[in-house]
């Protein structure tokens, strides 16, 4: 196991300085412990243990007068071990539900909701990705008259999420005429990806409309509006701004070039979406495939629904990360979303002018 060769005493210290860092930002020295961390040893034997560290590649000193800090090593190490005992408290438990109280009925709306908990409960930047699949198809469809020139289309998808359409019809629409249109999609349409409806699919849709095949184009629009928005897959990120209070980030052009590949969101998609399991996921500086973060740490854990991955939730902050902190709010934040969509919470859509069914 990855730090066997270390001693009781050695993972006491090595633990006592990465907290100590984490806390303060500033090299740690066996003075600092010896006040401040109830090592039961003295100093000299904490520096001997400390060179010791240094020199298996848990610790750096920065000068040659100061104390040590903590390398990407001990972090990890520290991560590995915090792992297998962090527990979201009562009070976590609490204002989490507190801020996702209010019923989200999207996907999305639900996802951009916990990137902005995530980022408000540990004070560095949300993060949240939606999930692309190439396999998204309308497994049901629901019409009624909104008014003379409006009808409401109303698709439930194998995604789990429903979404809601206004179609204009100049000519008017009638309820029957409806009830036709949404009979003949769930007879031809259901269960086909985009890739699925072809041309001579969706004439055959035509013929069966008959004089109304006139509605066939502008529904066969929508239904690819939704399938793409839901395949392409999405990133939200919350509270950019609060990495311009940690040090790590006082560099503007590494900050810039962080902030760049936030925007680009490919890569970062790409390395939550990549997840092979539902567990917490800690990314630290070199590990990432994103290169400008080596001196950035990303927090993550995927969002399942019904046995398939429908996105995840985490943050990304300074290596010098508030570990015990983010694991249990991501933990607690992933725990309540579960809880929403076995809940089935996703009732309603809204249309892209945000008018709701």
């Amino acid at each position: 196991m990855f730090g066997d060769e270390l001693s009781e005493r050695k993972r006491a210290i090595l633990n006592a300085i990465v907290e100590a860092h984490i806390e303060g930002g500033d090299p740690v020295g066996s003075k600092f412990l010896v006040q401040n961390k109830q090592i039961a040893c003295s100093s000299a034997t904490i520096r001997n243990e400390m060179a010791e560290l240094t020199e298996l590649g848990y610790l750096e000193q920065p000068h040659t007068s100061a104390g040590r800090v903590p390398s990407e090593l001990a972090y990890r190490f520290y991560v590995d071990q915090l792992a297998r005992s962090y527990a979201v408290t009562t009070h976590e438990i609490d204002e989490i539900n507190r801020l996702l109280k209010v019923k989200m009925t999207e996907i999305d709306q639900i996802l951009s909701m916990a990137s902005k908990v995530a980022s408000v409960l540990t004070n560095y930047t949300g993060i949240a990705v939606k999930q692309k699949s190439a396999q998204i198809s309308i497994k049901r469809f629901e019409g009624f008259v909104a008014d003379e020139e409006n009808f409401v289309l109303v698709m439930m998808t194998s995604a789990g999420t429903i979404k809601t359409k206004y179609v204009r019809v100049d000519t008017g629409i009638s309820p029957t005429t409806v009830n036709q249109l949404t009979s003949v999609l769930n007879a031809n349409i259901s269960g086909l990806t985009a890739d699925d409806i072809t041309l001579p699919i969706i004439m055959n849709l035509e013929s069966r409309m008959g004089n109304d095949a006139p509605l066939i184009g502008p529904i066969i629009k929508c239904i690819y509006e939704v399938l793409h928005e839901l395949d392409s897959g999405e990133l939200k990120y919350s509270g950019v701004d609060r990495l311009l209070q940690y040090p790590e980030y006082s560099d503007t052009d590494q900050l810039r070039t962080l902030i760049g590949s936030l925007e680009r969101k490919d890569e970062i998609m790409e390395l939550m979406s990549g997840a092979t399991d539902d567990e917490i996921n800690v990314i630290l500086g070199s590990e990432s495939p994103v290169q400008v973060m080596n001196n950035s740490a990303m927090v993550f854990k995927p969002i399942v629904k019904g046995g398939k991955k429908i996105g995840a939730v985490g943050v990304i902050g300074p290596l010098r990360m508030d570990y015990a902190k983010v694991l249990s709010t991501i933990a607690g934040i992933t725990g309540r979303l579960a809880d929403m969509l076995d809940d089935n919470s996703l009732t309603e859509g809204e249309d892209t002018n945000g008018r709701k069914e």
